[in-house]
């Protein structure tokens, strides 16, 4: 399970965005429809996460969030997925 499993990193914008900046496109974000959310889904297993360098990242394009949730994948989305 922790082979397939991937975890999502939501974070909770305090300003809505309109779309997701081209600076940002190397990290595969999905916006929420609103634009109110972002989400970052990473592999807990690989080397490096990449959330050090999504964060700087949001920080030089001006992105700011008022909170994080964070989610792992369950042994059903990972059956159903696959």
């Amino acid at each position: 399970m922790r082979k397939l499993g991937k975890k999502q990193l939501t974070l909770h914008l305090q300003k809505r965005l309109d779309a997701l900046p081209d600076a940002l496109a190397a990290h595969r974000l999905t916006a929420a429809a609103d634009g109110s959310e972002i989400i970052y889904t990473y592999d807990t297993q690989g080397e490096r996460t990449g959330i050090t360098a999504l964060l700087k990242d949001l920080n030089l394009a001006g992105i700011r969030f008022r909170d994080c949730t964070h989610r792992q994948t369950s042994l059903e989305d990972i059956f159903v997925d696959w």
